[in-house]
């Protein structure tokens, strides 16, 4: 079954505040405030990016090429808080959906999955091609405070890099073994 999935909603704050950044940075004035937040939100994304997870809430559609052959299947970018909706388009391009009553939401373990409720079934009408099954939903920890502390030391880390050499990270930035130990650890593996 392939997939792809798509950012919807980015999240609305991050997981370290400016102050903390500028803390870290030894930075005690504003004149660089916007680059600092800037490679905050960078290094956030270099994270989740790196390790396929969620740091902070944020909602993305996952899209399948059809229904699982089986009766759950498993979300990107943990962890998992909800599922908004399933969708799918039959082969008349009439999107339908998927009633919730039908599937429970499973956020136990490192991916979230989509179950089948007893006596459900997928729908059986005939799929529209590219992709006819959406599911929307929302990833990442609760707040702040629930990120774990290694994605927070690995966004330091990385703008702390980012800071100290602006105009070579601008062409590549290669991940220290610090930085590259510290996300294997928080890696999900799929």
């Amino acid at each position: 079954m392939d997939s792809r999935w798509a950012l919807v909603t980015a999240p609305a704050s991050e997981p370290l505040t400016l102050s903390e950044l500028k803390l870290h940075l030894r930075v005690d004035n504003s004149a660089e405030d916007a680059l600092i937040t800037s490679y905050g939100v960078a290094a956030r994304q270099m994270v989740e990016d790196e390790c396929w997870i969620a740091l902070m809430p944020q909602t993305w559609d996952y899209f399948l090429d059809g229904w699982p052959a089986g009766d759950a299947f498993e979300l990107p970018r943990p962890p998992l808080t909800s599922v908004t909706s399933i969708t799918y388009r039959d082969a008349d391009g009439v999107t339908h959906t998927f009633a919730s009553a039908n599937y429970r939401v499973d956020t136990g373990g490192d991916l979230g999955r989509v179950v089948l409720r007893p006596g459900a079934v997928w729908p059986s009408a005939a799929l529209d091609t590219g992709s006819p099954v959406a599911v929307r939903f929302v990833a990442g920890y609760a707040n702040a405070a629930a990120t774990p502390a290694l994605a927070k030391a690995a966004i330091y880390l990385l703008v702390g890099d980012l800071y100290a050499q602006r105009e070579a990270a601008a062409g590549a930035l290669t991940l220290t073994p610090t930085v590259q130990r510290v996300m294997n650890l928080l890696k999900i593996r799929y």
